[in-house]
């Protein structure tokens, strides 16, 4: 009788939007960065999607070069903006690129390869090595945002219809280690 009272009272748990792989890979050529955003359709946002309410996620996503006497220097600052679309009368959901990528729109019924498409960044190009100082410390920053209508405010998070998360990735250097 306790333990069903005490699930009872118990909050539900809410995913949190949570960036699970953040990679950056420096190659002789250019700077690359692949995200994986984990919880970008939380439960709340469920039921809007349902109803054909339109999902927006956005990714911002920024190269740094360390300053070890002062301010960091920004480099790079690359946005990218998805939205996810459920057509009620197909049944289908509809992921489109809004900003910052060319891509063909994926259109899928599985909610499963929906939030796959949607939430994963795979082989971003942020800078070429030459443009970057040749003993330079550079590190990249993503902030994540899922909301629905794209309204991102105070009031939808705390309702549980927007999300916003933060990370930042190792330190890297430019120079070949020997």
């Amino acid at each position: 009788m306790a333990a069903t009272l005490a699930l009872a009272l118990a909050a539900p748990v809410r995913a949190e939007l949570r960036i699970s792989d953040l990679e950056v890979f420096l190659n002789d050529h250019e700077v690359t960065v692949h995200v994986v955003l984990l919880g970008a359709l939380a439960e709340a946002i469920h039921e809007g999607i349902q109803s054909g309410i339109p999902v927006h996620v956005r990714f911002t996503i920024q190269l740094w070069q360390y300053n070890p006497y002062w301010r960091d220097q920004l480099l790079v600052t690359k946005v990218l903006e998805r939205n996810l679309a459920y057509n009620v009368v197909t049944k289908e959901f509809k992921i489109a690129s809004l900003r910052g990528e060319e891509r063909p729109v994926f259109a899928t019924r599985d909610l499963r390869d929906a939030q796959r498409v949607l939430a994963e960044v795979r082989g971003l190009k942020l800078s070429p090595t030459t443009a970057l100082a040749p003993t330079a410390v550079i590190y990249v920053r993503v902030d994540a945002e899922s909301a629905l209508r794209g309204e991102n405010t105070v009031f939808t998070r705390m309702a549980g219809t927007a999300e916003r998360t933060f990370r930042q990735s190792d330190y890297r250097t430019l120079e070949r280690v020997q």
